[in-house]
């Protein structure tokens, strides 16, 4: 049909999912409902990564992801007890800027893609680009300033977490 393989055609319709789920977390005004989404967006997300031949990026995409960070967005939640009725209204003024801030940022990442030119998978073996070896080779030596800044924030998520949690001591 139309020349269209099945790679186009399951790339399309995990795109399609994947932005229908994404969309779900932002409107959805259950929060559990949101992490639940959020869950369908990361496996859509990890078709992608098996459509590129990356297979252990797409089973540690669900581990990690799917698997343990949603579970304590989880529990957060219901650490936190989310109720309307004790939830404060929010002023026009942040929203406000969190839209103007969003939509400059979006503007950034736009413009800085823009002049980018396509990645030529050829250039890097296309059969070995998902593999353990290569990929632990390219982390810890092409990236390994921005590996390490990923796991400071992680490390501060999870004191944010614990902070959040305490309970204070009157």
């Amino acid at each position: 049909m139309l020349g269209y393989t099945i790679t186009q055609w399951i790339f399309g319709i995990l795109s399609f999912l994947a932005i229908m789920f994404a969309l779900m977390v932002v409107f959805s005004r259950n929060p559990v409902n949101s992490v639940l989404y959020l869950v369908m967006t990361f496996f859509c997300i990890a078709g992608h990564y098996l459509l590129m031949n990356a297979q252990f990026l797409a089973i540690v995409h669900i581990v990690v992801y799917a698997g343990a960070i949603m579970v304590l967005f989880l529990f957060v939640i219901m650490l936190m007890n989310l109720n309307h009725d004790t939830e404060p209204k929010s002023k026009w003024l942040p929203k406000t800027i969190a839209i103007i801030a969003g939509g400059m940022m979006l503007f950034v990442l736009v413009g800085s893609l823009k002049g980018t030119e396509q990645l030529n998978l050829s250039s890097y073996g296309a059969s070995q680009i998902g593999t353990v070896k290569n990929l632990g080779k390219v982390l810890f030596s092409e990236f390994l300033f921005p590996f390490e800044i990923a796991s400071i924030l992680l490390l501060a998520a999870m004191v944010g977490a614990i902070m959040i949690g305490k309970r204070e001591i009157k």
